[in-house]
């Protein structure tokens, strides 16, 4: 075996022979993994602003008082019910009044509030209300939130525009109107907003912010205001509370423990994945789809190579020939190309890296306006270190396996034949 330097030598002088060859082995990989870069960066990226869309505004686990019919109806309470041969008639059975209240919760927060798998807990009170504007009346939903806290635990704050959920916190008379309503009744932010709750009774609240989710349906109907103000305005005491929102240290165990609370509470309960299963779905199909783009840009580039070698191989026959005639094995001829290959690899990666970066960063400064996320102004792009180096580490590999065969064919040659054919 020749001295490894010596045949990095000469695989370098095989580089810079054919240099447009070079280049162009080179480009392939330079794109191919810039691409990849910037793909990947971009696309997962946007995955998870996509993510966020529900996974940051939904508990991993919502407990809440299911409206479920009875299990003991009228007619089962008679001693003869269930006897053949006779008929039961029941007249003017009216429902009862559907509690719409979470029993003992605090007592539930509490204990909630012990266990190590839960990160925080925020409460709700959900109210119907009526938004009035002169003879007008709007359906809507008021919800009373602990403002400070449901922005630590959701970032609510994306949602707010005008304002911040710490505006809401401060003043007790105050409340986060949806842009829906906002717009329909020509209102804004520091003007005041009359309500009337199921019984009539007339509240009025001020705007400090307005609450912009990008679904109609919602910023039509939904406004927030604190706990106790939507309890006030619901007609309720204090212990009234309508949803209680969990956010755990680890989203997976989100299945298990709402079934242990529903068992444990006598409560309804239901995790984030079994609420968004469809959501779920969408995003492993566009990650799956990302992936698979991104390594078949990569094996491209690594094709390209093995051509470019493979041509180099035929107008090198004499050098190969020659190398072999003067002592050269076939392992150092193989080994030339191999040499050669990674010189390619890694030019061509360490630019295409750089390419990457260029532009992920040139598109994550591009202007980006989405009704859904008001507080997002430019392309959201991931710039995850691990790209970086899988695209590096996967550049090496590709351009070595590129060489190898044709390093492998070149060591076969048989000097003889070719120098007798010259």
């Amino acid at each position: 075996m020749k001295n490894k330097n010596l045949l990095f030598q000469i695989a370098q002088t095989h580089v810079w022979a054919r240099k447009k060859q070079s280049a162009i082995a080179a480009l392939g990989v330079t794109f191919g993994i810039g691409t990849f870069i910037t793909l990947m960066s971009f696309m997962t990226g946007l995955n998870g602003l996509l993510d966020g869309l529900i996974l940051n505004r939904t508990p991993h686990i919502r407990i809440y008082n299911e409206v479920k019919p009875s299990k003991n109806q009228a007619v089962t309470l008679d001693s003869t019910y269930g006897k053949a041969g006779i008929l039961h008639t029941i007249h003017s059975i009216k429902p009862k009044k559907p509690l719409s209240n979470i029993r003992n919760n605090r007592g539930i927060m509490k204990e909630l509030a012990q266990d190590p798998r839960v990160k925080g807990i925020t409460p709700q009170v959900s109210a119907r209300i009526f938004y009035q504007s002169g003879s007008i009346l709007l359906n809507g939903n008021l919800i009373g939130i602990d403002a400070l806290e449901e922005d630590r635990l959701f970032q609510f704050h994306q949602y707010v525009i005008g304002g911040s959920p710490s505006d809401l916190a401060a003043n007790t008379q105050g409340v986060i109107l949806g842009a829906g309503v906002a717009k329909k009744l020509s209102l804004n932010i520091g003007d005041y907003i009359s309500m009337r709750n199921a019984q009539g009774k007339l509240v009025r609240l001020k705007i400090v912010a307005l609450f912009q989710s990008g679904l109609a349906e919602v910023d039509n109907l939904q406004s927030y205001t604190n706990i106790k103000t939507a309890q006030l305005v619901a007609g309720e005491n204090t212990g009234y509370v309508t949803d209680i929102h969990l956010k755990l240290n680890d989203l997976e165990l989100a299945a298990g423990m709402s079934e242990e609370i529903s068992n444990h509470f006598e409560v309804s309960s239901i995790d984030i994945k079994r609420a968004n299963a469809q959501f779920e779905t969408g995003t492993k199909i566009r990650n799956l789809i990302t992936y698979a783009v991104s390594v078949t840009l990569l094996l491209v580039a690594g094709f390209g190579i093995y051509n470019i070698l493979n041509m180099l191989i035929y107008e090198k026959m004499n050098d190969i020939a020659i190398l072999k005639a003067i002592g050269f094995s076939s392992g150092d001829v193989q080994r030339v190309f191999i040499y050669q290959a990674l010189i390619i690899g890694i030019i061509g990666g360490l630019l295409g890296l750089g390419i990457g970066f260029l532009m992920s960063y040139g598109i994550s400064k591009s202007p980006f306006e989405t009704v859904a996320l008001p507080t997002v102004k430019t392309f959201p792009v991931n710039f995850n270190m691990w790209y970086y180096i899988g695209g590096a580490v996967f550049a090496l590999i590709t351009t070595f396996f590129a060489g190898y065969l044709p390093a492998k064919k070149a060591s076969k040659i048989d000097p003889v034949s070719i120098l007798r054919g010259q």
